[in-house]
């Protein structure tokens, strides 16, 4: 059986750029959408997050941010399905990527806060890479990608081809005047070959050998069915 490690932040808040903590976590319609995704392929889905803490939900996905009434209340209606396995993750830290044919990092802020500094996720991704097998990240996950390092300081993602949210799309957050940084501007500084949608808001995802990646949570269904394919 084909299997996944889905892996989540840990963090329940973003420390912006004046000290406040802003409340976050995972967006729902990432993680919901793919696992459902994989769950229709019949796939073996494992979630996993840093230490094993149970994630936190970013509420704004459950909001109007999320968007229409009818799409938030399905996710949720899902999530509170899916409460087992949310409640009793995996640790990533202890995880093995090997023993998974795809690794997939939904986002949300949350990855912002932890899985940027995390250096054994980053390891672990680093090594991941390397192995050519599938990997794929959503949204605002690619920041875990700036806590892999060479050993020559550089990193193993320069020059792949990738997208994540936009400066355009993080600024539609007004909490984002505050951010401590921009994940595009950042993803630019290590050296990825980023690209994004004409438009923001809309599904867009590149791919670039065994690396997945979408743009933003409209790219969430797309992401999931590329990689789905790639496996199949």
């Amino acid at each position: 059986m084909t299997s996944v490690l889905m892996v989540l932040s840990a963090a329940d808040h973003w420390t912006l750029t004046d000290g406040t903590k802003h409340p976050t976590g995972f967006w729902a319609e990432e993680f919901v959408v793919p696992h459902d995704v994989f769950a229709e392929a019949g796939w073996d889905i494992t979630v996993a997050t840093p230490g094993g803490q149970a994630p936190t939900v970013d509420q704004l996905s459950l909001g109007i941010s999320g968007g229409f009434p009818t799409k938030t209340r399905r996710i949720k209606a899902r999530l509170d399905e899916l409460t087992p396995s949310l409640a009793t993750p995996a640790d990533l830290h202890h995880a093995d990527f090997d023993a998974f044919d795809l690794v997939f990092y939904p986002g949300g802020h949350g990855p912002m806060e932890d899985l940027a500094q995390d250096r054994i996720s980053g390891k672990l991704l680093s090594e991941r890479l390397a192995s050519g097998r599938p990997l794929a990240l959503l949204c605002h996950a690619p920041a875990a990608i700036l806590a892999a390092t060479a050993p020559d300081g550089s990193s193993p993602f320069a020059g792949y081809k990738m997208t994540g949210l936009s400066n355009r799309e993080e600024l539609l957050n007004r909490f984002a005047k505050k951010a401590p940084w921009l994940l595009e501007d950042r993803l630019k500084e290590v050296g990825v070959d980023y690209s994004k949608a004409l438009l923001p808001l809309r599904p867009f995802t590149v791919v670039d050998r065994g690396l997945h990646t979408g743009q933003n949570p409209q790219s969430s269904e797309k992401l999931a069915r590329q990689v789905v394919a790639a496996l199949g």
